[in-house]
């Protein structure tokens, strides 16, 4: 019975499977019809989507493709001053073009252009791979015939809108024109470095020959040149440019236009060997409308010299021209053609550049100092890694305290100042000044390389990895000087940054405008950048700067020189001093500016002498004395800040009191709510001497007073006066006693002792004494000789005349010290040890008592006793 049972069941249970089979086949098809459903919508909205954004392209123009509308350009005040497109083109047809040229370019950006009508579905498929792996916008799906579209009417943005619109003019071009004739039109209308277009113009340019004489080197070249043409540039970028024509070169391989034989021998051809020099430049203000142009193909994809723009600029053209007779004219006595210099002078509020000197006697198309140069920056880059951030997150104030003296790196390597010394404990002020780089280590090391790296990057600058080097500006990639002048200008705007740009505006040939003004960034607080910018200003008042500094101009800048590598020093064999660049960086309220000096290709001196690194500050100080007249403005300083009088040496900070010298107070700025409270008790008033004793040894007919006191870095000035003569120093002491030899007989002598520090001074200690004439000593003791009573006078005269040099002594002394001590003012005077020799020391005779009575007790006022003659003691 069980196993019917079972069998029954196992039965029932398989016809209860079997009805439910169609059921999943129901579910089955409503997925299927679902996916069905949105595939349908998706194209339907796809469809509409395309269709709207179609509507809106811009409509067919043969000028435009041809690329026959140049662009022109405006200076600030909407003045024109150029026009950039028609005299850099050489047309030529498409039977002129050379196979090498065609292949070249058809392998790299588009091999199947003869087999599809515009639009290319494979290539596409393979970018929406690539998009979908690595981000949209990642990989180009561009045809030969989008890519001319793209350069004619649209610009470069990855969006939807702009690759629907591309889509549908290829479309149409690909019915209007033939293939030779889209490709010809392409190849004329492409851009390469130095405003040059097109395949011909640029052979020309960058090789010097017609292009029928091509090379296949040199056509991979170009072909690769336009992926990039900044980054590609065989001028700036030889070692990039030669790994993109090898691309190229496997490209033509790989899709069967040349052979392994034929891209091995063009592969061997030096990147550099066929380059041409680029020819002298015509427009006065070329280097700046060169920058402009690539700004605009940048930030807006299109060219402008086929798009008929009007592009309007931040250029000064007082300014620029001044720029270009600096670096060409006779302002500057250059050691030799091959010294080089770039300058960036923008405006410090908003960014706007307002000359670019992209170097000395250089050509069209050439390397621009100003903004291609990268270069170490070596102590310019204080404020921004180390300073800067130290004030921004630990709110150091200006008085900072940190200590100059033998250091090294985290790994143990040592680190060296520039003049291979030490000053001790000093303010971020005074180390700033003096460009010193163990302080500046310090710093970077108590903010960390994150924060550092941070605050540097709002500035513009960007480093990928950062290390301790970096605090002294020893950068594995170098910046530009229109990087640094961008990044110190946010220091004299309030720690608003400014991207540096050169054009404010493009209007399109519809009218249509683009407004490239960049936003503002806060990059750092209001304290941060005026508490840098006054340490900035003493560098050029006192410090490293001076040779930059112009008369009723405020000028907050700095320093910076780099040195050569050991390899570098066996190859070029620099001088004692000498440096492999030279920087000055400084701004005023207004303007701000970078220059940069150096040797870039002279294989006999590469490097820069002494005498030469003044060249980067004398630029400067021209420049911003030329641009800058009649400006007295100043940096505000902000609530945010406070200025507090602190005594030197102080540490932490003590505000200065009543009784601290001049030369020991200086004025420094804390960040609100962080500035100092307690009062320096350092150079509070001096307690007097007491215990003053006078001892009289009728033997040696000398004098001793002594005397204590309860501390122990001070001196005592001692000073008499005779019978109610007019008191006179005798000297100034270490020792608590002192013995005047050769006293006159009969005479009362008035002491005063007075503790002194630096200019501090005490109540004086005072005591008198009478000294015992001849008869009271013959009442006492027979002479063994009596003293004729004229040599007692002369005796008496001979002690007179010693107190007067003795006092001469003193005031010539006095006088000396004075004069070293304005030597030197920032130095707090020491006083002599006169231990030794009682004619050292000075000072200002206090004020003579005018008491005359005596008393002969043998205790004096202070409770000393006075053992062999009386004294009267005050």
């Amino acid at each position: 019975m069980s196993q019917q049972y079972k069998s029954r069941e196992e039965r029932r249970k398989a016809l209860a499977s079997k009805k439910k089979k169609p059921k999943k086949k129901g579910i089955a098809r409503k997925i299927v019809f679902f996916i069905l459903l949105l595939g349908l919508v998706g194209i339907i909205g796809g469809t509409s989507t395309f269709a709207y954004f179609a509507a809106t392209a811009p409509p067919l123009n043969d000028d435009l493709l041809k690329g026959n509308m140049s662009s022109k350009v405006y200076d600030k005040d909407g003045n024109e001053i150029g026009e950039v497109g028609s005299e850099k083109r050489t047309y030529v047809k498409i039977d002129e073009i050379p196979q090498v040229v065609k292949d070249a370019f058809i392998a790299t950006e588009d091999v199947r252009f003869y087999k599809h009508n515009g639009i290319d579905p494979i290539r596409i498929g393979g970018a929406a791979i690539a998009n979908f792996k690595e981000g949209f916008g990642s990989e180009g799906a561009s045809t030969i015939t989008q890519q001319l579209v793209k350069l004619s009417f649209l610009s470069l943005d990855k969006t939807l809108k702009r690759k629907a619109q591309e889509a549908w003019l290829a479309l149409q071009v690909e019915q209007k024109y033939s293939k030779d004739e889209i490709l010809e039109m392409y190849l004329n209308r492409i851009y390469y470095p130095g405003n040059y277009y097109g395949v011909a113009r640029a052979t020309e340019a960058f090789f010097g020959k017609d292009l029928k004489d091509i090379t296949l080197s040199e056509a991979a070249m170009l072909a690769g040149m336009i992926k990039n043409p900044d980054l590609y540039n065989p001028r700036k970028n030889p070692d990039l440019a030669e790994k993109r024509r090898n691309v190229v070169l496997n490209l033509m391989v790989k899709n069967g236009f040349i052979s392994e034989e034929e891209a091995a021998k063009a592969k061997q051809t030096s990147i550099t060997e066929s380059l041409v020099e680029p020819k002298k430049q015509q427009n006065k203000y070329h280097a700046f409308i060169e920058h402009a142009i690539e700004e605009v193909r940048k930030k807006l994809g299109v060219d402008p010299s086929s798009a008929g723009l009007k592009i309007y600029t931040t250029i000064d053209t007082d300014a620029q021209e001044y720029v270009e007779q600096l670096l060409n004219g006779d302002e500057i006595s250059y050691p030799s053609k091959y010294f080089q210099a770039g300058i960036a002078l923008i405006d410090t509020t908003t960014g706007e550049i307002r000359a670019i000197g992209g170097g000395r006697n250089q050509p069209i198309g050439g390397f621009n100092y100003a903004v291609d140069l990268k270069r170490q920056p070596g102590s310019t880059i204080k404020p921004i890694l180390d300073y800067g951030p130290a004030i921004e997150h630990l709110k150091w104030s200006t008085y900072h305290q940190i200590v100059d003296e033998p250091y090294t790196y985290s790994n143990g390597n040592p680190i060296n100042n520039y003049d291979r010394s030490y000053k001790g404990q000093m303010s971020i002020r005074e180390a700033l000044a003096d460009s010193r780089n163990i302080p500046a280590l310090k710093a970077f090391q108590e903010v960390g390389e994150s924060r550092a790296k941070a605050f540097a990057e709002k500035l513009g600058i960007k480093i990928d990895k950062i290390t301790e080097a970096y605090a002294i500006g020893g950068f594995e990639h170098g910046i530009s000087p229109l990087q640094l002048a961008g990044a110190y200008s946010a220091f004299g705007n309030n720690g608003i940054y400014n991207e540096p740009y050169s054009v404010t505006k493009v209007v399109f040939v519809d009218g249509t405008k683009a407004d490239l003004t960049p936003d503002p960034v806060e990059a750092m607080s209001d304290y941060t950048a005026f508490m840098i910018t006054d340490m900035l200003k003493t560098v050029v008042e006192r410090g490293t700067g001076t040779r930059a500094r112009v008369p009723g101009l405020n000028i907050a800048g700095k320093t910076g020189s780099t040195n050569f590598t050991e390899q570098e020093k066996a190859k070029y064999h620099p001088e004692r001093g000498a440096a492999k660049d030279n920087w000055f960086v400084g701004y005023t309220p207004k303007y701000t500016a970078a220059v940069w000096t150096g040797y870039e290709k002279n294989e006999e001196k590469m490097y820069i002498t002494k005498r030469e690194q003044q060249i980067a500050r004398d630029i400067f100080r021209k420049l911003m004395r030329h641009v800058s007249d009649g400006d007295s403005s100043d940096f505000k300083q902000p609530k945010s800040v406070v200025k507090k009088a602190i005594e030197k040496g102080s540490n932490p900070a003590k505000l200065a009191s009543k009784y601290t010298p001049k030369n020991m107070i200086t004025y420094e700025y804390f960040v609100r709510g962080e500035e100092p409270t307690k009062v320096s008790t350092k150079y509070e008033k001096l307690d007097k001497p007491s215990g003053l004793s006078i001892n009289y040894d009728q033997k040696t007919n000398a004098v001793k007073l002594s005397w204590n006191h309860s501390e122990s870095d001070v001196s005592f000035e001692v000073s008499a006066s005779i019978d109610n003569a007019a008191s006179k120093v005798l000297t100034t002491t270490k020792d608590k006693s002192y013995v005047l030899s050769n006293v006159k007989p009969g005479s009362v002598y008035k002491f005063s002792v007075t503790a002194v520090r630096d200019s501090m001074r005490s109540d004086p200690a005072s005591a008198m004494i009478e000294i015992p004439s001849v008869e009271e000593e013959e009442q006492e003791e027979l002479p063994d000789e009596l003293t004729p009573p004229e040599q007692e006078q002369n005796e008496g005269q001979d002690e007179e005349d010693q107190l007067e040099n003795e006092n001469d002594n003193e005031q010539n002394n006095g006088q000396n010290e004075e004069e070293n001590q304005n030597e030197n003012p920032e130095q707090p005077q020491t006083p002599n040890d006169s231990t030794q020799n009682g004619n050292q020391g000075g000072g200002p005779t206090p004020p003579q008592d005018p008491g005359n009575n005596f008393n002969r007790s043998q205790t004096g006022g202070n409770g000393s006793s006075q053992t062999e003659t009386p004294a009267v003691q005050q």
